[in-house]
Parts: C-alpha cells; structure tokens; sequence
C-alpha cells in the first residue's frame, strides 16, 4: 500500500489533526476519501490548504491523500496546510526556505481556552452584586 517515495507527516491546528501522504503524481487531492473540490466548498479554504504546493510551484506534481479529523473547517484547513507543507520539507530540502518565509512552517498554538469552575466561560466571571 505505501510505496517507498511516499512521505507521511502530520498537521495539527487547534483541535484538527491531518494526517498527509505525498506521493508523485498529477495533483489529484482527496481529503477524507472525496474530493478536495468537494470537502472544501469555499475558495479561501482551498486556497489556505494548498499554500504550501502554490508557493513551491509543484501544484501538479504530487498526489496528496489527507485524513482529517476534529475541529472546524477552518481549523482543517490549517492543519492540512501545516501537513503539506512539513511533507514537502522532508521530500526536497531546498524548499524549506521559501516555505519558512511564507510562515508555513509554524505550527499556530492558539486553542481554546477551558471553561473554568465557578464561572460561565473562560474568563466571564457571574455578574457582582452587592446586596
């Protein structure tokens, strides 16, 4: 099933995890077994999740099967975007530069903040009343 030129990475934003396989080939992308036209309707989600290929200019050359899961679709998006991006790193060398300055290299760290104990959200504390 996983041939030797195949490269496996992993993407993760907020509570999404994309698992990536890069593989020589025509530019065929399925996330989730569908279609990437389908799974991401929206154009700037297409656009965020194939950053890495657009800026390395290897848009046709690989095909790409993502397995995604949690988190938003926005979320998801980053995430696969951080998956291809490590995997195109680890396939050429070269391209480590162009991807670092175009900042996607950089896992976010930003997550939500957990709901605390005695309060109704993150940081909303019960409204104070005097009497």
């Amino acid at each position: 099933m996983s041939s030797a030129n195949t490269i496996v990475t992993v993407g993760r934003r907020k509570t999404a995890v994309a698992r990536v396989r890069l593989s020589p080939g025509t530019g065929k992308i399925l996330v989730n077994e569908r279609e990437f036209e389908n799974y991401f309707p929206s154009d700037s989600h297409q656009r965020v999740a194939t950053a890495p290929l657009t800026t390395v200019e290897a848009k046709d050359q690989y095909d790409i099967s993502v397995r995604v899961n949690g988190g938003g679709i926005n979320g998801q998006a980053t995430a696969i975007s951080l998956g291809i991006a490590r995997a195109l790193q680890k396939l050429n060398t070269e391209w480590r530069s162009p991807l670092k300055k175009a900042k996607l290299l950089r896992r976010d760290p930003r997550s939500r903040e957990r709901k605390k104990p005695g309060q109704p959200g993150a940081r909303r504390r019960f409204q104070f009343s005097k009497r």
